[in-house]
């Protein structure tokens, strides 16, 4: 009987090699049509059920071991030699520079992938943190702006956003390298796995919940598109989030993983005047196998619109192959994008690691 399953299997995989050299078509109009029929009132229902978390304004796309095959066989995407070998610039001396700066400065350092270093009022934040050489599996292209051990002598307390689950989010060396008096903030179902990490303060918060901190400043925990996984916790069953971070002086949108959908806009109507929206543009393509979960550079300047927000700061490309655009494509795409829809290329700040935003 094992042999037999054995042999059903290697004659499906060669099928599907054989057989699945042309991607599925994909329909943009089609996907566009069914996110402009989400209902907005569905952002705040139930999402959790048979132990199981999911996105009540559109299920999840079911996709299979089959699928997965099909996109690994499948005939990929031409880039041309530019588009495959550009990478972000890394700005040489961020601990240095950061030292340079008034205390009272306020700042943005894109460290590289999600983790960006922020500072607002003298308190520092990490969102995402991954300092390591690999994702899992697919390893690190460029490397990041500052080390673990460059954090930790810069200060002994930072405020760490973790939005899911996924290796290139919640990297474990990486929480476990954080200074001693760190503080996270995590969404349903991950307290226990992070508190195995990391011995700081660790706060779970659910969709539209939000925590009051010192200062004035506040978080919010937000709906994204997305899913979760991870070896030992079986499919959805930690929640994703995006996060916003309201100050009395700036407002800090971040996105973290999401496909195209009306929870911006609704974030945008709920939290007027967000300063800096910090939006991915990653892993897109196939289209046809990653829309559902990853927007697309048309569709995050769309997504910037509806939030509302001052400035667009594309996050999660240089670092890691993640799909089959390659990592410093999006910064390419989003440019072209940027130029069909006449964005005002003032309002996009496109980063180097290691770069600073200052206010």
């Amino acid at each position: 009987m094992k042999v037999l399953r054995i042999i059903i299997f290697l004659v499906t995989v060669t099928c599907i090699a054989c057989c699945a050299k042309d991607p599925p078509s994909f329909d943009e109009t089609r996907w566009r049509e069914a996110v402009e029929n989400q209902n907005v009132e569905k952002l705040y229902a139930p999402h959790f059920a048979g132990g199981k978390y999911f996105n009540p304004w559109m299920p999840e796309e079911r996709r299979t071991f089959l699928q997965l095959l099909r996109w690994k066989f499948s005939r990929k995407q031409c880039y041309t030699d530019q588009e495959e070998n550009y990478k972000p610039r890394i700005i040489p001396r961020l601990r240095e520079r950061i030292d340079a700066l008034p205390v009272e400065k306020d700042f943005i350092a894109w460290i590289g992938h999600g983790t960006f270093l922020m500072r607002f009022g003298g308190e520092y934040w990490l969102t995402d943190p991954i300092f390591s050489d690999r994702a899992l599996l697919p390893k690190r292209v460029t490397p990041p702006a500052l080390t673990a051990d460059e954090l930790r002598t810069l200060t002994e307390s930072v405020n760490v956003i973790i939005s899911h689950n996924h290796y290139d989010h919640l990297d474990a060396d990486s929480i476990r390298s954080l200074p001693g008096k760190s503080r996270l903030f995590v969404p349903r179902g991950l307290k226990q796995f992070v508190s195995s990490l990391h011995n700081g303060v660790i706060t779970e918060l659910d969709w539209w919940e939000n925590i009051d901190l010192s200062g004035d400043t506040r978080l919010v925990c937000l709906p994204a598109q997305h899913w979760s996984r991870r070896i030992g916790q079986p499919l959805n069953s930690t929640l994703w989030a995006s996060f916003i971070l309201i100050t009395p002086d700036i407002s800090v949108y971040y996105g973290a993983d999401s496909g195209y959908f009306v929870g911006y806009r609704e974030i945008g109507r709920r939290f007027p005047g967000i300063t800096y929206a910090l939006l991915p543009v990653t892993a897109y393509h196939p289209r046809w196998f990653m829309h559902y979960a990853h927007i697309d550079t048309a569709e995050a300047i769309d997504a910037f619109r509806e939030l509302g927000a001052e400035y667009f700061i594309p996050t999660q490309w240089g670092a890691f192959r993640l799909g089959d655009n390659p990592p410093g494509y999006p910064a390419l795409d989003l440019k072209r994008a940027m130029r069909e829809q006449n964005a005002d290329s003032s309002r996009f700040i496109i980063m180097e690691p290691g770069q600073l935003v200052q206010r």
